[in-house]
């Protein structure tokens, strides 16, 4: 009998025999824990609960609360969506079938002349619960390149069988359920049995493989629970998301719009959209210059050189716009895929000392991506988007303190945007692997030790992820959770070696010896458009009354009051408040309705009565009355609203 040792994340050690799977280890701590666990980590690698484990290894059992128990949970649906598929539609062909963020999707070709529509997902969900109703276990198999390419290729599985030529022999495996065998790396469930609640989504074309130039598939997105009650809970939610759509309330609010003729995925902001960006954009400039930072500017393009010095023309260059040639022979130019490149040769137009460092250059650069047509999605997926940008340029012993800067710069932005619901996940390079990765070990080791250390000393809880670093050096991820629950990461803090290396960035040390400096790129916002959409989503466009376009809406009671209203509206503006003027020949009642529905915090009804006076009746969103106001006295009252919301950041 060979005993292994299993170490658990609280770091303690038991001894079990070897082949001893993830479920008997839960059972041997609790039924109830049995019951629960749907998946496991051996080693940082997710598995399923029967997978035998040979050897010493650390192990940590995932509930359905655990993002890696989500993942094999949806992964096993998305197949169970295909085996209803394949029962319903006999000459379905198969391509993806993945997890994603909330739910699963699975890219099927129904078939010459077979079209599946919203229509069809009833049936489809009805035979999904028949399949979860025969508890049928699913099993891994691993596989020869030969066995397999003949099994699909018997089946006429074209799709697959393109997937199967670009892999390694003996690093394939199938998981079979009933009579359903996919090709597949897992993990999944060991049975379908805990699929207690599915709904399907939606229908929509996607190319195969992201490829306009191949065949349109049908792409089926569903989502399933372990419980009814969780599914009825997250289709109350969706309900909600409609009504939040930042693209349905930017069209409302008139905050941003697209057309064909600009270009797909090429945001135009509408004054109103602009205006509130831009207030954006000044937040974030006051701050930053209370931390020392330096505004910058650089060109929309740059010479193909200087991407391909960076590495981006390796990395971005598919997903980039066609390259500018001129008239000069050889002068190829890009539009720019980032700013990092740009903001590298400003650090290196002069030389720098030790003492100099940090330097912390800031921008609002305007980037360009040729995302696909099928990814495009209103703010959150663009084709051209501005990061608020920004590279510390520091030695290595400044790089915790300047990532806890940057930190205190991030929670700033999210306490005042009503952001306080997110959490953190570092990714560390992975420590049996490092030869895919830039930088020394000293280095590394340092970086990683300093942002362990300056999210301990904020009291921040975050998620250590093991292999999740960038090759060029480990990062610090900030996701939010909105007003109804949905995670969306935004900030990021992210450590680079590789492109100080590229650009052999220097400055000279106290001994006079040249070294190489540390580069953290950050940007708390991540890009302005995908912001705004967060923002709008999250506050149902209900802004801030420092933020918002439209602070005041002044409703005159008839048209003859439009001049006393015009009047409200000069003298308010000597106190920064923004006003628009409802002077439409509609009833008062219509008027209030209306504003309200443009969620404008405060309306000012005047009449008669308050052009005799010198005054203002207040009405604030939510049909809060107020009273009666002398013009000063409510401008001096929004006046200091504003200062106050400002100032305490």
């Amino acid at each position: 009998m060979t005993m292994i040792k299993i170490t658990f994340p609280d770091g303690s050690v038991r001894e079990f025999e070897a082949g001893v799977t993830g479920l008997q280890i839960a059972e041997s701590i609790s039924a109830r824990l049995a019951q629960d666990v749907l998946a496991c980590s051996v080693n940082d690698e997710i598995v399923e609960l029967n997978r035998p484990i040979m050897e010493d290894s650390t192990i940590r059992l995932h509930k359905w609360e655990d993002e890696q128990a989500k993942h094999a949970f949806w992964h096993t649906s998305a197949h169970l969506l295909a085996e209803a598929l394949q029962e319903l539609y006999p000459n379905i062909q198969f391509g993806i079938g993945p997890a994603i963020e909330n739910g699963f999707y699975y890219d099927v070709d129904p078939g010459e002349g077979v079209t599946i529509k919203e229509g069809d997902l009833e049936a489809i969900e009805k035979k999904m619960a028949e399949l979860v109703a025969k508890n049928e276990n699913v099993v891994r198999n691993e596989i020869s390149k030969d066995e397999v390419l003949k099994m699909f290729g018997d089946r006429g599985e074209t799709y697959k069988c393109e997937l199967i030529s670009e892999l390694e022999d003996g690093t394939i495996t199938t998981y079979t359920q009933g009579a359903f065998t996919d090709l597949c790396r897992g993990p999944h469930l060991v049975s379908t049995a805990p699929i207690k609640a599915i709904k399907l989504t939606s229908v929509a074309g996607a190319y195969w493989r992201g490829d306009e130039n191949r065949k349109m598939m049908t792409r089926i997105y569903g989502i399933s629970f372990p419980k009814k009650k969780m599914l009825d809970e997250y289709l109350v939610m969706m309900e909600e998301a409609k009504k939040r759509d930042h693209r349905k309330i930017g069209k409302e609010l008139e905050l941003f719009m697209f057309t064909e003729m600009v270009g797909k995925g090429l945001p135009m902001w509408l004054p109103r959209g602009t205006a509130l960006r831009l207030r954006l954009e000044d937040f974030l400039k006051r701050i930053q210059k209370r931390f020392g930072y330096q505004q910058v500017m650089t060109p929309h393009i740059g010479n193909k050189n200087l991407y391909v010095t960076s590495g981006h023309w390796d990395h971005y260059g598919k997903d980039s716009f066609q390259p500018i040639t001129t008239p000069e022979e050889g002068e190829v130019y890009l539009l720019k895929p980032m700013n990092c490149p740009h903001h590298c040769m400003i650090y290196k137009h002069q030389p720098r000392s030790y003492k100099d460092l940090p330097i912390r250059l800031a921008e609002f650069g305007t980037v360009y991506r040729y995302e696909q047509s099928g990814e495009l999605h209103g703010l959150t997926r663009v084709r051209s988007f501005t990061q608020d940008d920004a590279h510390i340029f520091c030695r290595p012993d400044q790089v915790k303190e300047e990532f806890t800067r940057v930190m205190d710069i991030i929670e700033i932005i999210f306490k005042a945007l009503n952001f306080e619901n997110y959490e953190a996940q570092i990714s560390l390079r992975d420590p049996n692997n490092t030869t895919k990765y830039v930088g020394t070990d000293e280095n590394w080791e340092k970086a990683e030790r300093a942002i362990v250390e300056a999210c301990e000393e904020k009291g921040l809880k975050a998620r250590v992820e093991t292999g999740e670093a960038a090759f060029y050096g480990p990062k610090l991820d900030f996701m939010v959770k909105d007003a109804i629950g949905r995670r969306w990461q935004l900030g990021t803090i992210q450590v680079d070696y590789n492109l100080p290396e590229r650009f052999n960035l220097e400055y000279t040390g106290s001994d006079n010896q040249k070294y190489q400096p540390v580069m953290i790129h950050r940007a708390p916002f991540g890009s302005m458009e995908r912001f705004v959409a967060v923002l709008i989503e999250h506050t149902g466009g209900k802004f801030p009354l420092w933020l918002t376009p439209d602070q005041v809406a002044i409703l005159p009671i008839s048209e003859k009051f439009n001049d006393y209203a015009e009047q409200v509206k000069k003298e308010l503006e000597k106190y920064d408040v923004r006003c628009i003027i409802d002077d439409r020949s509609e009833k008062i009642t219509r008027k209030i309705r209306d504003n309200e529905m443009k969620h404008i915090p405060y309306m000012l009804i005047v009449g008669e009565k308050e052009q005799t006076d010198g005054t203002v009746t207040v009405r604030k969103q939510g049909g809060i009355n107020e009273g009666s106001l002398k013009i000063a006295e409510f401008g001096k009252k929004i006046e200091a609203e504003v200062d106050d919301m400002i100032n305490k950041w």
